[in-house]
């Protein structure tokens, strides 16, 4: 049985209030913009499934003790959960989305030419049969995980493709496909709220 995420965003207004008159309100649940199940993901933001590859931003901060009812109750309604936290939009656009892993990946990584001409991430385990073809890789074992037989630096070019074996960045971790949509939620509502006024309230079941 996997791992999933569930939480909140949550908003609180930072701007002409004096500090006891700020409450969090519940702004939308996560499940409404993400659907994924990335443990990279989880580990490099909570620390959850894979705390090796990255330093997490947030981990296991608990909730935070003024959480909105929606969210508490959320919470509660789970009979198994784990690994609760919660970070600020001003904590994420701080975080170094540039720093590399600290193990060389297992997966190979695909890069395509730029308008520039430099080399631009395209994913993952995306052309698993042209892959196949450009490194005559035969071994399933080495098609699927690479990394763990060919050092870091390794690559393989095809055109305007290239396949190399490396360190992922925090951002190539946290997908813009998947999480695009949580950053744009909170983006637009640090911008009437402020930064500190906008989080993400997360727990995980299993």
């Amino acid at each position: 049985m996997g791992t999933d995420i569930h939480g909140l965003i949550e908003c609180r207004w930072d701007r002409w209030l004096d500090e006891e008159d700020r409450s969090w309100h519940e702004g939308i649940d996560l499940d409404h913009l993400y659907n994924g199940r990335s443990y990279r993901a989880f580990g490099a933001l909570f620390g959850v499934r894979d705390s090796a590859s990255f330093r997490p931003l947030a981990p296991d901060r608990g909730l935070p003790p003024d959480v909105t009812r929606d969210a508490r109750e959320a919470y509660e309604g789970w009979s198994v959960t784990h690994s609760a936290s919660w970070i600020t939009w001003a904590e994420l656009k701080a975080a170094d989305w540039n720093e590399a892993a600290a193990e060389v990946d297992e997966c190979v990584h695909e890069y395509r030419r730029g308008a520039d001409g430099a080399w631009e991430p395209y994913g993952d385990r995306t052309s698993r049969a042209r892959f196949a073809e450009v490194s005559g890789l035969s071994d399933p074992r080495e098609l699927e995980r690479p990394g763990r037989t060919h050092p870091e630096g390794t690559e393989w070019r095809d055109g305007d493709q290239l396949f190399r074996i490396g360190r992922p960045t925090r951002r190539q971790v946290v997908e813009e496909a998947g999480w695009g949509p949580v950053w744009a939620v909170m983006s637009t509502l640090a911008g009437i709220h402020g930064d500190e006024g906008v989080r993400l309230v997360v727990w995980f079941d299993c």
